[in-house]
């Protein structure tokens, strides 16, 4: 017994040796900023005024309690993130369920599917911004030929159209993410499973709510959890297609953060944005998490 402990100890000494390069790097690149914007958060540092910080305390916390464009920003940002993951959600298991089928030329499709996913953002953005050009673009066309309208319309320049014109965007980049994951957790799910519950008489609904579901809630939690830190953070496809316009109906708080740092040289709010931006990822995460768990508890016992 003495012996195997030993043993055990050496490994995990090993393992914690080789680790330490790769967590020290995580600790640079991650760590380091973030305790920088926290600290710099109770600053006052503005470029274009003042040249060095001067301590405020919880000054910035308290103007950005009084921003009116920092919440319009944030509800924008959750809009756009709730809808764009509950699409990609439901888009993403259907399609998973599709390519999880046995059919002539799967493979094909299966590498054709995960295309847009591979695709840089702000090319996507760009050939979006395209589609949904008044004048050239290609919605506008199919819509006029069909006579469903008989002028084109402004996508991107009416706030309500710009939105979902963002999202549609975003919804066919990132659902191939979602079901590529999808289809990872369908394939470790035993078809025996689905033949017993068939004998038994289950219809393929019953099959798909009493096995399917339970059994791949561990990865729709793992998708749901990376596809909203990045929907909250999303950048590139906003900031190509609409800039946060029309009248900052699309602005996002990441974009909201980029003009103050960057336009506004405005260095301390900005640290204070990003602070209170991280800690509400890291809520989500915890919350994720704690969910992710319970659903794996269910799943074994």
């Amino acid at each position: 017994m003495t012996n195997l402990q030993t043993i055990s100890s050496r490994k995990q000494r090993t393992a914690w040796i080789f680790l330490l390069p790769a967590l020290l790097l995580l600790l640079l690149v991650f760590g380091y900023p973030i305790v920088r914007a926290f600290c710099l958060s109770f600053f006052t540092q503005n470029l274009g005024t003042k040249l060095e910080p001067v301590f405020s305390g919880f000054s910035n916390y308290v103007r950005m309690a009084g921003d009116g464009r920092f919440w319009e920003s944030f509800r924008t940002t959750t809009v756009f993130t709730l809808s764009t993951v509950f699409l990609e959600l439901l888009l993403g298991l259907s399609i998973s369920l599709v390519l999880n089928k046995q059919f002539f030329g799967r493979s094909a499709v299966r590498t054709i599917a995960i295309l847009p996913w591979a695709l840089p953002t702000a090319l996507i953005g760009l050939a979006w911004a395209w589609i949904f050009n008044d004048q050239f673009g290609v919605v506008n066309d199919i819509l006029l030929r069909v006579g469903w309208i008989e002028t084109g319309i402004n996508w991107l320049g009416e706030p309500t159209l710009a939105m979902i014109a963002v999202i549609v965007a975003d919804v066919w980049k990132t659902t191939p993410f979602i079901s590529i994951l999808l289809l990872a957790g369908l394939q470790s799910i035993s078809p025996d499973l689905y033949e017993a519950h068939g004998i038994d008489g289950a219809t393929p609904w019953q099959s798909f709510y009493q096995i399917t579901l339970p059994l791949l809630m561990p990865q729709i939690l793992i998708a749901m959890l990376f596809r909203f830190a990045q929907a909250f953070g999303i950048f590139d496809l906003i900031a190509v297609m609409t800039g946060g316009g029309p009248g900052g109906s699309t602005e996002v708080v990441s974009l909201y953060i980029y003009s103050t740092v960057m336009r506004y040289l405005d260095f301390g709010y900005g640290a204070a944005l990003v602070v209170v931006t991280f800690l509400l990822l890291i809520a989500v995460v915890a919350i994720t998490s704690f969910l992710l768990n319970k659903s794996r508890m269910k799943t074994f016992y």
